[in-house]
């Protein structure tokens, strides 16, 4: 069964581990993390973009999650990771979506708190948790664009305010992390993380934690973070592989053949991040 992110999150909170949140694309990449959390028995939360709704359509992504869930032994929930539209946001609750991200933190401190509450009401009618951002990350994650210019470090004192105002479930936090590839070493702002921890009760997310080293993820998780998003280091080695599948296969059609070594390429990317986060073995 699809569950919601709220106990998973909580659980992981109060065991100083992260719930591990992996973006999908289509049916391959959705085996690959259901299949590697469950022999893993770590909890998993499969995360898709606005852009990978349009590619494959939530009504799939929901029956693909279901039939995953019946064969694992695992928590695992589906969730909208970066909307900005609620009629989006709206429309995937109502077929079956638990879990949904409003990231209105491009927008003022009290438009961002009117917006997220709109979303909030509407989700908790409907049992599913709601994830929102304070602080903007810069890159790109598929069409969201923020230029280092604009790019914000959440104020505690903020956070507080923003999480009793919206009644969030969790908080997605910018510390220093970034989408996709870094252009030099990540520098994390951890004396930020701690005086947030200390002031916000509700489960902390870092977003951007793909090419971040493993130590940094390890410290912001003993230090409060309790759900990790990775994207864009699984597609690299999964479209790393099959181009060489191509040029060692130059005349290869069948797509169950040159999927499969991309499959098996992020499936050890998967099981690296599930160890990072210290989910490992927690179900």
């Amino acid at each position: 069964m699809i569950l919601s992110t709220r106990q998973m999150l909580l659980d992981a909170q109060a065991g100083h581990y992260a719930v591990p949140a992996f973006n999908i694309h289509n049916l391959e990449t959705l085996q690959v993390v259901a299949d590697t959390a469950s022999e893993m028995h770590s909890p998993l939360i499969i995360a898709v973009t606005p852009s990978t709704i349009d590619y494959a359509r939530d009504e799939y992504v929901v029956a693909m999650a279901n039939i995953a869930a019946k064969h694992t032994n695992t928590p695992i929930a589906i969730h909208l990771d970066h909307f900005e539209d609620i009629t989006r946001i709206k429309k995937a609750i109502d077929v079956g979506f638990k879990s949904a991200m409003i990231d209105a933190s491009k927008l003022p401190f009290e438009e961002n708190i009117a917006k997220t509450k709109e979303v909030v009401s509407y989700a908790h009618h409907y049992d599913a948790t709601v994830e929102a951002e304070l602080g903007k990350l810069v890159g790109v994650e598929d069409d969201l664009v923020v230029d280092d210019k604009d790019a914000a470090y959440t104020n505690p004192d903020d956070a507080v305010k923003f999480v009793k105002a919206t009644n969030i479930d969790s908080l997605a936090v910018a510390i220093g992390t970034a989408h996709g590839l870094y252009k030099g070493e990540p520098k994390l702002d951890f004396d930020r993380l701690i005086e947030i921890r200390k002031k916000v009760d509700i489960p902390l997310v870092l977003h951007g934690a793909s090419d971040v080293p493993d130590e940094l993820v390890k410290k912001a998780i003993k230090l409060g973070i309790c759900k990790v998003n990775v994207a864009t280091d699984l597609k690299i080695p999964f479209s790393n592989a099959v181009k060489k599948y191509f040029k060692e296969n130059p005349d290869a059609n069948d797509p169950r053949k040159y999927m499969t070594p991309g499959k098996q390429a992020m499936k050890e990317i998967v099981k690296h991040k599930i160890e990072v986060c210290g989910s490992l073995n927690r179900y």
